[in-house]
């Protein structure tokens, strides 16, 4: 007897990996997106709490960039309004008004604003106080 593998079992090994491949493959492509969308994620709940602290402190929010530091590489920060761009078009924005906190997202924009939609992440208006 031969120590081998014979031919039917290598096309057997072939097979599983190939099967194994067609499901990794695509997942592995999407992990960016997904980091990237639970980053946004953990940030607007981090912009959400302290935007809400500050003002319960302050009574008022001069400019966002007084009350939290974000990764700027992912958000455009203004006096009163932060924006997520995402493949060149706008994914989020919020928006600071009197006392409330506009939150709008555009879930067409791109696959990551999609996966925010699948997240639960959606157009609201909260209350500062």
């Amino acid at each position: 007897m031969k120590k081998a593998f014979s031919l039917l079992e290598l096309i057997f090994a072939i097979v599983i990996i190939g099967i194994i491949a067609s499901f990794a493959i695509p997942k592995y492509i999407n992990t960016k997106n997904y980091a990237l969308a639970s980053t946004i994620k953990r940030d607007l709940i981090s912009v959400i709490s302290s935007l809400q602290t500050h003002y319960l402190i302050n009574g008022k929010i001069d400019k966002i960039s007084d009350t939290i530091t974000l990764n700027t590489s992912n958000w455009q920060i203004l006096d009163k309004s932060i924006v997520f761009n995402d493949s060149g078009k706008t994914c989020i924005s919020l928006k600071v008004e009197e006392s409330k906190l506009i939150i709008t997202v555009n879930k067409e924009s791109s696959s990551v604003c999609k996966l925010l939609d699948e997240m639960k992440v959606q157009t609201q208006n909260i209350d500062l106080i």
